[in-house]
């Protein structure tokens, strides 16, 4: 079989079994989402899911976290990993929907990019789930395995979020 024809029966495969896709998660509103898509890097959704009843309880919304300290942020989710960075990266994101893009988090992904804790990824997770974006959040892994297999010939680093 040519590479070709496995492109393309792998393409009629997903065509035809189109899985639902969704996030594990729990999130109420665009604000809940970044955060927990900020914390769930490198850490399992169910940790993340964990942590964020507390973590909203004392910062309801983007103005209320934009006011803590990092201490603050860091003795919520101190069972999280690398929570010393997620916690900067949490204020970060804050003060950034605060004051650049009035308290709403940005559809465009190079503007998601441009927040504190978001790299591409997240981004890309963001844009598909709240804005219904065609795009695809791919790990590190999916994108080694594509790279040898040859589905795609843009072997780039990819970024880490």
């Amino acid at each position: 079989m040519t590479k070709k024809e496995r492109y393309r029966k792998f393409l009629e495969y997903i065509a035809a079994n189109k899985p639902s896709v969704n996030t594990e998660l729990k999130y109420y509103n665009p604000y809940q989402l970044i955060v927990s898509v900020i914390l769930s890097a490198q850490c399992t959704d169910k940790r993340v899911n964990l942590i964020t009843p507390e973590f909203f309880k004392k910062f309801p919304t983007v103005h209320n976290l934009a006011g803590a300290t990092v201490n603050e942020i860091y003795e919520l989710i101190k069972s999280c990993s690398y929570p010393n960075n997620k916690a900067k990266h949490l204020l970060g994101m804050a003060h950034a929907l605060t004051e650049r893009y009035d308290r709403a988090i940005p559809s465009d992904i190079a503007e998601l990019q441009k927040i504190p804790g978001i790299g591409r990824k997240s981004a890309n997770v963001l844009a598909s789930v709240l804005f219904n974006k065609p795009v695809i959040a791919v790990d590190t892994h999916v994108y080694r395995v594509s790279a040898r297999i040859g589905l795609t010939l843009n072997a780039v680093t990819p970024v880490h979020t």
